[in-house]
């Protein structure tokens, strides 16, 4: 099992704080897992197990909690003293009117409870909640296994020069950490069109009362096996004018983009007028939570190397904690500005530096940006190829470096 101490350290000082912790992310990317592994640490406080209940909505052996009744009489019945309760409800978004409960609970037993809660929409965050429980909760979006850990989890030696197959790999079929105990990659596609499946399902179709599912699916088609591009809707309905026979519209087009992104299957990222220093509106890029649910919807078109390394880039950069943005320029674009803590980083990002018309195009984008804020390239070459203050990284000592 991989530790996850890239969330734990940041939800650790809330443990028994009387805020809400709020865990979202795509479905199977270790919610359930890293619940597991905050309650591990609690009981290592010397918290007796008798306090801390836990409960997931998608085992059967929840399944007849379908409301905030049901839910408030199931709890009540687990709260047997006064010592402290510690409360996790995992996949909370299937029970009806959930928030209610848990708002009482919070009115109720004040100090003396501390609720974690997981789901796999943003939705967790907006709506009723949003208006009953402002600003009395802190919220966690956990990503699929960053490529550290999937070395940590298969216990590979972190040498970029043994490690090419195995990121290879992890850009074709992503991070979702229950794929990597399958054996091949049948087993691997039936496993990642699976949670697709219930992605669309459950989280998308069912939540947004989708009624054509064939053009939901042309519109997510063409978004998850075309990363790393920028899109606005007005180009979307132009492909689909000339593709599709029936009319798309604007209206459409964007909600079916917001129920991808309300379901973590995609982010959208906004461009960022440098000179500016204001945010564009219109036209954004998407990247895909997990490479591998884009892989499985890939039937006819090229592996798009550069395109899949912009994106491991980019969740990397989410997974460290950055805000990333897209870098618009008079002429030319910063593949992403990333702000954390005051600080920013420029990224360029391509597969290799193979020509000098590619080194030219990947460095002198720079000329343009005056400040001392550190500059990185990042591609599969080996060679360490920095120059005038811009460093370059291969891409695998990239993502196994410590912060």
């Amino acid at each position: 099992m991989v530790i996850r101490e890239n969330y734990l350290k940041k939800i650790r000082p809330f443990y028994n704080q009387d805020l809400i912790k709020i865990i979202t992310g795509i479905r199977r990317c270790g919610k359930s897992v890293l619940l597991k592994q905050i309650i591990k640490e609690i009981i290592d406080t010397g918290v007796k197990e008798k306090n801390i209940i836990y409960v997931n909505f998608e085992l059967s052996d929840y399944f007849d909690i379908k409301d905030a009744k049901e839910l408030d009489k199931y709890i009540k019945g687990k709260m047997v003293n006064k010592n402290k309760y510690y409360l996790f409800f995992d996949e909370i978004q299937n029970v009806k009117d959930w928030e209610k409960t848990i708002n009482s609970y919070k009115a109720k037993y004040e100090e003396n409870i501390s609720i974690f809660i997981t789901g796999s929409n943003s939705d967790l965050l907006s709506g009723e909640l949003a208006t009953l429980l402002s600003g009395r909760y802190v919220s966690f979006q956990i990503k699929p296994f960053s490529f550290k850990e999937v070395c940590e989890f298969k216990n590979y030696e972190m040498n970029k020069y043994k490690l090419e197959e195995q990121f290879l790999d992890y850009a074709k079929w992503g991070g979702l950490p229950q794929r990597f105990n399958l054996e091949n990659e049948d087993e691997i596609r039936t496993y990642l069109t699976d949670v697709y499946n219930s992605i669309v399902v459950k989280d998308i179709i069912k939540r947004f009362t989708v009624t054509d599912l064939d053009l939901f699916n042309r519109i997510a088609e063409y978004i998850v096996t075309t990363p790393s591009q920028t899109f606005s809707a007005d180009s979307l309905v132009k492909y689909f004018e000339i593709n599709d026979a029936r009319g798309i519209g604007k209206t459409t087009i964007y909600n079916y983009l917001e129920y991808m992104c309300r379901a973590f299957l995609i982010d959208k990222v906004a461009r960022y007028d440098v000179r500016g220093k204001k945010i564009l509106n219109g036209k954004y890029k998407y990247y895909l939570t997990d490479l591998g649910l884009g892989q499985i919807l890939n039937v006819s078109k090229k592996e798009q190397m550069g395109a899949y390394l912009e994106n491991i880039v980019y969740n990397e950069l989410v997974y460290r904690g950055y805000d990333v943005k897209i870098g618009n320029l008079d002429n030319g674009e910063i593949d992403f500005i990333a702000l954390k803590n005051g600080n920013k980083e420029y990224y360029q990002v391509c597969y290799y530096l193979a020509d000098e018309f590619i080194i030219n195009r990947e460095f002198k984008v720079y000329d343009n940006i005056k400040d001392n804020y550190p500059k990185y390239v990042i591609s599969m070459d080996k060679f360490d190829m920095s120059t005038n203050g811009i460093i370059h990284m291969n891409i695998i000592d990239w993502l196994l470096k410590t912060e």
